[in-house]
């Protein structure tokens, strides 16, 4: 049995199917779900990431952390936390940057929020012979100053999508036509956590919200709030969600998210206004495209630094990495940063309070 003829024939038992219990089945059903049964990341999977595409991009984010970590007492010890790893490169190219940094890695316990044993086996072949430790969930990090990297991780939680109708809302799930899946419209009906979308919106226009963003994003700050620490977001996405931005990807093509279930890798814009909110118990950077992150970091002189090793082809790729990840037609625009630190502290460097 498909996962799509699985979804069929749930959908034929119990009626159409909310677009987040969707999304969850297709990523991550037990076996036949895209995390579980894939190979996503990297040229060979269905999408590249920016520390697969130059290690400047992790290397930037180590000695941002870094910095942050100085600035607040250089606290011994400490967790450092990434949130869906993917093959562990951003991390391993975050560590080996931040060893120029005297007493940092002697005090960070690495933890990686991981729950495929797959990718974890990936992961430690990627950071030997540097102990690491694996989580399934940010409730069980120590209680200590928390230095935190989302890459690419609140782009793939699922989301719910309603679509305004005067003063109410419907809401968009799957249902099926003649053994296809088909995206259809639910009952009109007030949704007061939705009601602050009335002054921005008009009937007809379409907002995403993502469940089980908030709870985390509220987690993370609250580790911060009580012991110190930072957390980087990044991912494509802006200040508050508006339109459908439900996109797949497989064989790093777009395709229809309804075409090819557990086969495709499912994301949406992630709303950096909904994770602030949700971390009220700390302070937020302003919300900054990535191009412009990394340009203050410095990518540009690391950028022709590395050059001057290089030659040929391996010169054109490393020219057209650093392009990919700052040009605002590129990464650059798409992708944001913010930070989450403590409040009456300062942003980790490259943001502005």
């Amino acid at each position: 049995m498909t996962l799509k003829d699985h979804i069929l024939a749930r959908i034929a038992a119990e009626g159409p199917m909310r677009l987040d219990d969707y999304m969850s089945t297709c990523l991550l059903h037990p076996t036949l779900g895209y995390y579980t049964s894939q190979t996503p990341f990297g040229q060979s999977g269905d999408f590249v990431t920016a520390p697969e595409i130059s290690q400047m991009f992790g290397e930037l984010i180590g000695l941002a952390l870094a910095q942050a970590w100085l600035e607040q007492g250089a606290p011994n010890p400490f967790t450092l936390a990434e949130l869906g790893p993917g093959r562990g490169t951003l991390m391993a190219d975050l560590l080996r940057a931040a060893r120029q940094v005297p007493g940092f890695l002697d005090a960070a316990e690495v933890i990686l929020i991981e729950a495929s044993p797959a990718l974890q086996s990936v992961q430690q072949e990627t950071l030997n012979p540097h102990p690491v430790r694996w989580l399934d969930s940010i409730a069980d990090l120590p209680e200590q100053p928390l230095f935190l990297i989302a890459n690419e991780f609140f782009d793939a939680l699922p989301i719910r999508q309603f679509q305004r109708a005067g003063p109410n809302w419907r809401e968009r799930n799957i249902g099926t036509e003649g053994g296809t899946l088909t995206m259809g419209l639910g009952p009109a009906q007030p949704c007061p956590g939705l009601s602050f979308r009335l002054d921005d919106t008009k009937d007809g226009d379409l907002i995403e919200t993502c469940p089980a963003a908030g709870p985390i994003a509220e987690q993370i700050a609250s580790r911060i709030a009580a012991r110190g620490g930072a957390a980087l977001i990044v991912d494509y996405g802006d200040w508050r969600s508006l339109g459908d931005t439900l996109q797949a990807v497989q064989n790093h093509e777009s395709v229809d998210p309804l075409s090819s279930p557990g086969l495709a890798d499912l994301t949406a814009h992630v709303d950096f206004e909904a994770l602030a909110m949700a971390a009220s118990g700390c302070a937020y950077s302003r919300v900054t495209a990535q191009g412009v992150f990394l340009e203050r970091l410095g990518i540009t002189q690391r950028a022709q630094q590395l050059a001057r090793a290089l030659s040929g082809s391996a010169l054109e790729n490393h020219i057209a990495a650093h392009r990919r990840l700052t040009h605002p037609a590129e990464m650059g625009n798409l992708f944001k940063v913010m930070a989450l630190f403590p409040k009456g502290g300062t942003p980790p460097p490259g943001l502005d309070p």
